[in-house]
């Protein structure tokens, strides 16, 4: 699998690097006073086309050849119907990437409407949620299975998205969260499953030699997107195939985006706004206005980027807090009830403390 990681990472750098020179006129459409933009200048957002050839042609790779070399059995009609399947949601953020013009509902259909046709390609479904009462309906009802994993796949990327704020920070828990799906998949005896998301793996690496820690381009929607389609899909498959993984073993390994959507769109309902509306009240972003001290620099620029580059390390510690007990606990569905209930503590806490700035005076550099 090393391999794949390899032909990946060149394919995706390289990729990256192209885009990042050729689409510098549409990075000046996006608009100077948004309110989740943290950088100076006009930085293309366009990664995530360079991470979704990456992983495609990795993704052809482990599957074109007759004697699989990789060790995967992963067929490349089956690779590819995937790749096939979450296209329409990538394609659609990558659009809003260079056009700023597509909304929000619509990007939301486009990623449901991607996961629906996964789940019906690949016949995925959601039959376990550690709930018997909740099982038992699932069963009677096969439709809602499809539905529950189609929900799943496709709210997923705009959790990302909402993570998506800094250098470095979406891409680096993405790759945490591959790689624990990866260790897992391979604990069961499940190569092919790993080898899907270890091509990710290599291909976000590409990206991240671009984007951390100068900015030269961003993933974007594209991006978020190709990552929350491709680590949903692995998910619901990994708990489909394999009973003794526990249905909340990828709850508590992507509680923090999910946690983060969950809680904004409840948050910006309280304030009487749309959940689609922006702000700058996320909680990366209060640790970038509140913990992470002001950077010295020749220029508001430079200064711009070392804050920024110094933000994204507390949120990798803040994921890794879910990540490391779903590695250790991935078959113990009550410790990782209990860990999901502990992260959503620790995040309020967190939270109220710093807009109370009652920061400990230990957390700031």
């Amino acid at each position: 699998m090393i391999a794949l990681i390899v032909i990946s990472f060149f394919v995706a750098a390289f990729s990256v690097q192209l885009f990042m020179r050729r689409a510098r006129r549409h990075a000046r459409l996006y608009g100077a006073d948004m309110p989740q933009r943290f950088h100076k200048g006009h930085v293309p957002r366009l990664g995530g086309a360079g991470i979704l050839v990456g992983m495609g042609v990795a993704w052809l790779a482990a599957g074109i050849t007759g004697t699989d070399p990789f060790n995967v059995s992963w067929p490349v009609k089956t690779s590819m119907l995937t790749l096939l399947c979450i296209l329409p949601a990538v394609l659609g953020g990558i659009v809003e990437d260079v056009t700023q013009n597509v909304k929000v509902r619509y990007r939301l259909g486009l990623t449901i409407g991607s996961a629906l046709l996964v789940c019906w390609l690949l016949g995925l479904g959601v039959a376990r949620t550690g709930f018997e009462t909740v099982d038992g309906w699932l069963a009677m009802i096969p439709y809602a299975t499809v539905l529950f994993a189609a929900l799943a796949i496709g709210g997923l990327p705009h959790a990302f998205n909402i993570i998506d704020g800094y250098n470095g920070l979406a891409g680096t828990v993405a790759v945490l969260v591959c790689l624990a799906i990866s260790h897992v998949a391979l604990q069961v005896g499940d190569r092919q499953l790993a080898a899907m998301v270890i091509c990710l793996v290599g291909a976000t690496f590409g990206f991240l030699v671009w984007n951390y820690p100068r900015g030269k381009i961003f993933a974007g929607d594209g991006g978020a997107y190709v990552w929350g389609m491709v680590i949903a899909v692995a998910c619901v498959t990994l708990v489909q195939r394999h009973r003794v993984v526990s249905p909340w073993f990828p709850m508590l390994l992507l509680i923090y985006p999910v946690w983060e959507t969950l809680f904004s769109i409840y948050r910006k309902l309280a304030r009487g706004q749309s959940p689609g509306t922006a702000d700058a009240l996320h909680f990366h972003q209060l640790i970038f206005r509140r913990i992470v001290r002001v950077a010295f620099a020749d220029d508001e620029a430079r200064q711009l980027l070392a804050r920024n580059n110094r933000t994204s390390p507390y949120l990798w510690m803040f994921a890794a807090l879910s990540v490391v007990p779903a590695v250790l606990f991935w078959n113990n569905t009550i410790v990782l009830m209990f860990f999901c209930l502990l992260f959503v503590t620790t995040y309020v806490g967190a939270y109220l403390m710093i807009v109370r700035f009652k920061v400990p005076r230990w957390l700031r550099p």
